[in-house]
């Protein structure tokens, strides 16, 4: 079992940047897939970006411009840099893993990934 555990998030102002980062422990060394999820007061989880093995991502069209995902094989790490951040991106941001690859077309949901981290808050005022 792989333990996930999300850091970076925090207050920022409307055109801001922020880097979250996902540290993943224990059964850690053989993830195909990570991703970057999240979700707002009163709506549902949304994918952000998912990331393969081999480097492969997938990202949600409306907000590709803004954030990038990448890892850190060597030291069991996920990022997703965020800039130009909006109101309406406050949210809690989840990091996902899977030892499996179940998302294809460059799209993946929720239903891709069995193991979650407990969530980061990022906040973006006006």
């Amino acid at each position: 079992q792989v333990q996930l555990t999300e850091t970076g998030g925090g207050s920022v102002q409307t055109g801001g940047s922020l880097r979250l980062s996902c540290a993943a422990s224990g059964y850690a060394h053989n993830l195909e897939s990570m991703g970057w999820f999240r979700q707002a007061p009163g709506k549902e989880r949304e994918m952000i970006a998912c990331i393969d093995s081999d480097g492969t991502t997938a990202y949600t069209w409306s907000i590709k411009d803004r954030v990038t995902i990448s890892k850190d094989n060597a030291k069991n790490t996920l990022n997703l840099q965020m800039s130009s951040l909006k109101p309406e991106d406050t949210a809690v941001y989840y990091c996902a893993a899977d030892y499996r690859r179940s998302w294809w077309d460059r799209s993946c949901s929720s239903d891709d990934f069995r193991y979650w981290g407990q969530g980061t808050q990022v906040t973006v005022s006006s």
